[in-house]
């Protein structure tokens, strides 16, 4: 019997294939004393070795698929198994309270999930599906059942799940995988990020998909809109689906090496992509990207067991700059501490992370390690265009402090004889509603401005964008942001700075017609957005969306502006 269900749409795409139920065996715990505590122990430690190779070869098949970035989370997961204070707590729990060894696994993993969960702290949250997927794999080892391989799935199915894993996701070929279905998760979830960078459709929030299905069910999911249909009697509608969504990504690519033009032959907007790693320079080229808006930097020192020095942090930049062939590379300073955390240097406990130590507040503070960074960045604007770019920037004296420090490691440099690329440019992420709303003074001293939509929509609706409580208070067409962006965007053009925007929002196809009526200059988004962006453009009048902003900003409420974006979309593409 067909039935309808409506989720979040988390990756794009149409699946229609034959449901593959995952239901792992079920874990059980038995309340039993051990009677040989060093057995026990062995049998944690052999089972800990075991997880430790798994989670070597998912590192390396998410590098290969997925890139570095993604591949940092198995970094992740592998310094949770030696973590030793969670080793320790495991034996104790053993030798003191004559626990199993599955028993003192999972009180121990129980304690912590329960602890980081409860944090409001990003980072804190994801660590605690982090610690649960883990130690769910080490107990598997430890009362031998089965730990799955989804990477010998070798029919077109579709997931369906209570949730996947990283682990998980990491395994699936596309080939065979055409989507999942999953009860909890969202956009910002692992599964849906990794699903994204697979091209794998997925729908995710359905509470309840895993109770409705049966083996030989077929099932159509629709990543775009979240609409799932199990066993559908249409057939052919969700058949013409797919192939009108694969027909317009095949369209897209003709987009690769088009330039970037309004229907009325506008051709000031650059589309740029966000990378994390030089991996990702290959994904940034293959979508015809015109730049590099944003590179996370700050993924060389979480994906190390050290601060990286000047010249392994030179190397990567070097790298990034030569491939892009003179195409503008902004790079993004150590933008750590809130939701990014490193293995190697503990941060001060805080009450609010977010708002604290973090950022460019911290290597100022901590001069020896900016000064490896900037040195590494200068050296490599010598083989092409670069930005230095500052985040978390809230004062005008912080970002002169961090430009001064900059231009005194730019005249060691030269003293020491090493060339400085000569149209290197120092800027600001704007991110903070203090820098928006002074951003005509900050672009004095800027060289140009990058809007991080992300933070800035939660810093000026005093949100938590990740507890769901507050979740509906994530509003990036609020007219209030859209007229802090405004701000940004003229103080920058007062003074001929150009402004870009590489928070979520620069590839979303409903914020594209408001932020190019705005006057954004730079586009930084995925790179697998760069193509629906540019196809987007080339279909409004640079005129239009110029007086939908207008009505926009002027609007009460968000829907309102969503409205307005709706009819000049339905009217234009």
């Amino acid at each position: 019997m067909c039935k309808k269900f409506n989720g979040i749409g988390a990756s794009n795409g149409i699946a229609l294939a034959k449901v593959y139920i995952l239901k792992e065996e079920p874990i059980i715990i038995k309340d039993e004393e051990t009677k040989n505590i060093d057995e026990e122990i062995s049998l944690i430690n052999s089972s800990i070795e075991k997880a430790k190779k798994d989670l070597e070869n998912l590192k390396n098949i998410a590098k290969d698929k997925l890139g570095e970035e993604k591949a940092a989370i198995f970094e992740a997961h592998a310094s949770i198994l030696e973590d030793p204070v969670m080793s320790e707590e495991f034996v104790s729990l053993i030798k003191h309270k004559k626990y199993s060894a599955s028993k003192s696994i999972s009180e121990v993993a129980n304690k912590y999930i329960e602890m980081f969960k409860a944090m409001d702290d990003q980072y804190f949250q994801e660590r605690a599906a982090d610690i649960k997927d883990v130690t769910e794999r080490l107990l598997r080892y430890v009362l031998k059942l089965t730990v799955l391989d989804l990477a010998t799935i070798n029919e077109e199915v579709v997931i369906v799940a209570e949730d996947l894993t990283p682990s998980q996701t990491a395994q699936l070929n596309p080939l065979f995988v055409k989507g999942f279905a999953c009860n909890v998760g969202g956009r910002t979830s692992h599964a849906a990020i990794m699903a994204r960078s697979l091209e794998i459709p997925a729908v995710l929030g359905l509470k309840d998909i895993l109770s409705k299905v049966k083996p030989n069910d077929i099932i159509a999911i629709n990543g775009s809109n979240g609409d799932v249909e199990l066993n559908p009697e249409d057939k052919k509608t969700w058949e013409n689906l797919s192939n009108a969504f694969k027909q317009e990504k095949e369209e897209l690519k003709k987009m690769k090496d088009q330039p970037t033009l309004t229907k009325d032959g506008y051709d000031k907007f650059i589309l740029e992509a966000n990378i994390g790693s030089p991996k990702d320079v290959e994904g940034v080229l293959e979508n015809g990207a015109e730049g590099i808006g944003l590179f996370r930097s700050e993924f060389l020192y979480m994906d190390n067991d050290h601060f990286p020095t000047e010249e392994e942090q030179f190397n990567s930049y070097k790298e990034v700059v030569e491939k892009m062939n003179n195409k503008l590379v902004v790079i993004r300073t150590l933008d750590i501490g809130g939701d990014k955390k490193l293995s190697y240097f503990n941060f001060p406990s805080e009450m609010n992370p977010f708002l604290g130590y973090r950022a460019i507040r911290f290597t100022l503070d901590r001069k020896d390690i900016f000064r490896d960074q900037i040195r590494a960045l200068l050296r490599a604007s010598a083989y092409g265009h670069l930005g230095i770019m500052f985040p978390m920037i809230a004062t005008i004296d912080e970002f002169l402090a961090a430009k001064d420090f900059t231009l005194e490691c730019k005249k060691e440099l030269e003293k020491e004889g090493h060339k400085i690329g000569k149209n290197l440019e120092i800027g600001m992420m704007v991110e903070i509603p203090a820098a928006a709303v002074n951003a005509e003074n900050f672009a004095k001293h800027a060289d140009f401005f990058s809007i991080g939509t992300n933070d800035l929509i939660q810093y000026s609706m005093a949100a938590d964008r990740m507890s769901e409580n507050v979740a509906y208070l994530y509003q990036p067409y609020n007219p209030s942001i859209l007229n802090l962006i405004k701000m940004t965007i003229d103080g920058g053009h007062k003074h001929n700075r150009w402004v870009g925007m590489c928070g979520e929002m620069a590839g979303e196809p409903n914020a594209l017609p408001l932020l190019m009526g705005l006057g954004l200059d730079a586009y930084s988004m995925s790179a697998t957005s760069v193509l629906k962006a540019r196809s987007i453009m080339s279909k409004l009048t640079l005129k239009d969306t110029q007086e939908l902003s207008e009505k926009a900003l002027k609007c009460d409420k968000t829907d309102d502006v969503l409205k307005l974006v709706k009819d000049l979309m339905d009217k234009s593409l």
